[in-house]
């Protein structure tokens, strides 16, 4: 009973992915990863994130920097944000926005969900454009294409057994080109060419997230629990 209620939870995205890994504009915030983690919900259920560590991380000509994701109800879209300064986001600078993903859903579009505008008038242009998967990286806690208006929605593409112990097989892709497997902190544990049978003894216990990247370069996403 405890194990069909953890489950539960997972796929309706109440516990799983706590964090949003983010790596994009480097020209402003350098090539490197950018940690967001869940700090609460607001008044419309929508989940709130922040990077840490609060005082920042250093961040190219910038200095140090400090993010926040987060659903502006009044402009319905999300935002990403850049504090001004000083950890506490009382004037902060919107450096992307979307309000064209699943706004039904609490987690905020990836970066192949709807599109995340570069707001120039911040950036001025520096950060290349609007994010993409050219780009940008944007992993965790986030929608994907696979998600469609529910994480829960079925779909004939499917993997299994789920949790699993050795083989976790995928069924329903026939024209797979990669398979990647990010822990639930985003980062990347496994890359290989797809295969419908993939071994993954090798990884500890815990929740994972599977990415599947067709040959016409589209992806899906699905959450599993290793035993």
């Amino acid at each position: 009973m405890k194990l069909f209620y953890l489950l539960s939870l997972i796929f309706g995205s109440s516990v799983f992915g706590q964090t949003i890994t983010f790596n994009g504009c480097h020209n402003l915030f350098d090539n490197q990863n950018f940690i967001f983690n869940k700090t609460g919900v607001d008044a419309n259920n929508k989940n709130i994130y922040i990077t840490t560590p609060i005082d920042g991380q250093p961040c190219g000509g910038l200095g140090t920097c400090e993010f926040k994701i987060q659903w502006n109800n009044t402009l319905t879209r999300w935002e990403f944000l850049a504090d001004e300064g000083n950890g506490t986001f009382t004037s902060p600078y919107l450096m992307y926005y979307n309000s064209t993903g699943t706004n039904t859903l609490s987690i905020p579009p990836g970066n192949n969900v709807g599109l995340w505008v570069e707001n120039t008038s911040i950036t001025t242009g520096q950060c290349g454009g609007n994010l993409s998967i050219g780009n940008s990286t944007m992993t965790g806690d986030v929608q994907s294409p696979s998600l469609g208006v529910s994480e829960i929605s079925k779909s004939k593409i499917q993997i299994f057994p789920n949790p699993v112990s050795e083989i976790i097989r995928i069924s329903g892709i026939e024209n797979g080109q990669t398979v990647q497997i990010f822990d639930a902190n985003g980062r990347l544990i496994l890359s290989e060419a797809f295969d419908s049978k993939i071994n993954v003894s090798q990884l500890t216990s815990g929740m994972y997230v599977m990415k599947v990247t067709t040959k016409d370069l589209q992806h899906h996403e699905f959450k599993f629990i290793k035993k």
